[in-house]
């Protein structure tokens, strides 16, 4: 799944959280949800910015993603915590060990 975003012109850098979920959807009737995903965020270049694959493998974003109530329900979820100025993002979500459903939440916090 792709999900692409725009950061406005602000002049400030944004606080954004980006998740990609797939275990926890099978606790509302998903039949196949997509059983280890992985996260990447990219630039409107494609570059690579961060990539995560359980949600907890980096210590500050776990605890950012925490701290403003986006902590995810089970640890093979995907999680980023990351400053961003303006600009074009990608978020791509995939799956690890399979396919299957899959969502992708992006937050804007301010």
């Amino acid at each position: 799944m792709i999900a692409g975003f725009i950061l406005g012109n602000s002049q400030n850098n944004t606080h954004v959280a980006i998740r990609g979920i797939g275990p926890s959807l099978s606790q509302f009737g998903i039949s196949h949800p997509l059983p280890d995903p992985t996260l990447e965020l990219r630039d409107a270049n494609g570059v690579l910015l961060i990539a995560n694959d359980n949600w907890t493998d980096d210590p500050v974003s776990a605890a950012q993603l925490s701290a403003n109530g986006l902590a995810l329900s089970n640890m093979k979820e995907s999680g980023i915590f990351t400053v961003l100025p303006a600009g074009q993002f990608t978020a791509i979500l995939a799956g690890k060990n399979g396919d299957g459903v899959g969502v992708v939440e992006g937050y804007n916090l301010k």
